[in-house]
């Protein structure tokens, strides 16, 4: 048993957590963004099995917000779709029939929910998808007891 405490940078909160975990497997708290996943799994458990606090309501909100845009899930498809979960913003207007500018925004907004991550490669971004992050997600809405 291990105690685990985060900040998320993106959030503004501190969480932490008890975890059962073999010295073997990597904490969530891993790089490549996965303080949305550690913040996931501590925050919120599966919504079906516990009442959230106004807090851990307010931190799921923050990410299924930038999800609740068609746009938004769309990319995030578009991405997990492409070799290697990562593609070119200039990949990315064509397929959703936006602008590069409105596209990068849309982006922003996923990564500033921890849903995805940014390099720059010379003048074009390219985005990931954060490992986990999607499940983690998905974890939320598990039934208690299926996890």
């Amino acid at each position: 048993m291990d105690q685990q405490c985060t900040t998320h940078r993106r959030l503004s909160m501190h969480v932490c957590h008890t975890v059962f975990m073999p010295a073997m497997i990597a904490s969530s708290t891993e790089p490549h963004g996965s303080l949305l996943v550690a913040d996931l799994e501590a925050c919120c458990s599966p919504i079906t099995g516990t009442v959230l606090d106004a807090a851990a309501a307010e931190r799921l909100a923050t990410v299924l917000k930038a999800l609740g845009e068609p746009t938004r899930l769309r990319l995030v498809s578009l991405i997990a779709g492409h070799e290697g979960a990562e593609a070119c913003v200039c990949d990315l207007t064509a397929p959703v029939g936006l602008s590069q500018p409105t596209v990068s925004h849309h982006l922003k907004i996923l990564v500033e929910a921890g849903l995805l991550e940014r390099s720059q490669r010379g003048k074009w971004a390219y985005y990931r998808l954060v490992p986990t992050a999607l499940d983690a997600l998905a974890g939320v809405f598990a039934r208690a007891g299926r996890r």
